[in-house]
């Protein structure tokens, strides 16, 4: 970040002088090539979902959330109504364009106009959209509602510093690893450590083009597996 002096000789930090409070995101459906993204509704989505999440053979992707996974329908139901009800955390539903289903939600949380900054969270993925397009793509059109349409600064992931498939998938989607807060949470009788991870506004240009160039179709097979990988696509969009 630029800095310059203030009258004591004092460095402080880049002027912002037409900066503003940005909008609160609000219940958009976001539209990709291989997803798209709508407003939490339980009603709609919370069978799709569950059928979705139980077909992962036990429950190790929710070790890291706020709750385990609910072993019924009406349980996930339940939850479900009551995320759709919030404004911060807001819930989305990862839609399979091939299908019409319900495959995932991830949403946008600790939502701070002022100064612009949001981060997303509460990322639930299921087994049918794991290493596909779709994962890819679902974080990509929120990314780009954020930045692009929004107009925020800086774009947060925090996850628990012993999960290291959100930490791996943080360092792949472009974030930045900017360290530990120790004991930062407690949750589901234990401590918790938090990895903080951000993208600023700078570093959306490029980002936005590594990820175009590897959400195109010629850059997938038949079977949708990648010809190159989105680390290899934007070293090479970086400037020399």
């Amino acid at each position: 970040m630029a800095t310059r002096n203030n009258e004591y000789g004092q460095p402080i930090g880049a002027a912002l002088p037409d900066w503003s409070a940005r909008a609160e995101p609000t219940g958009v459906t976001l539209q990709g090539r291989y997803c798209r993204l709508e407003p939490l509704d339980a009603a709609r989505h919370a069978e799709d979902l569950f059928a979705a999440y139980q077909a992962a053979p036990d429950g190790r992707d929710w070790t890291y959330l706020s709750l385990e996974r609910p072993d019924t329908l009406e349980a996930f139901k339940h939850y479900a109504e009551n995320a759709a009800r919030g404004n911060d955390p807001r819930h989305f539903t990862v839609i399979d364009l091939r299908t019409e289903k319900a495959v995932g939600t991830l949403s946008l949380m600790r939502i701070t106009p002022a100064v612009g900054v949001i981060e997303v969270g509460h990322v639930t993925f299921s087994p049918l959209l794991k290493r596909t397009p779709i994962s890819t793509e679902a974080q990509f059109l929120l990314m780009a509602y954020v930045f692009d349409q929004l107009g925020y600064r800086r774009y947060e992931w925090k996850c628990d510093s012993l999960n290291a498939p959100s930490r791996a998938a943080a360092a792949r989607l472009g974030f930045s690893f900017e360290g530990i807060f120790r004991q930062a949470i407690a949750y589901k009788g234990r401590s918790r450590d938090t990895a903080w991870f951000s993208i600023i506004d700078t570093e959306w240009p490029l980002l936005k083009q590594s990820f175009e160039r590897w959400l195109a179709p010629d850059n997938h097979d038949a079977q949708g597996r990648q010809k190159k990988s989105l680390s290899a696509i934007r070293a090479e969009c970086s400037p020399s």
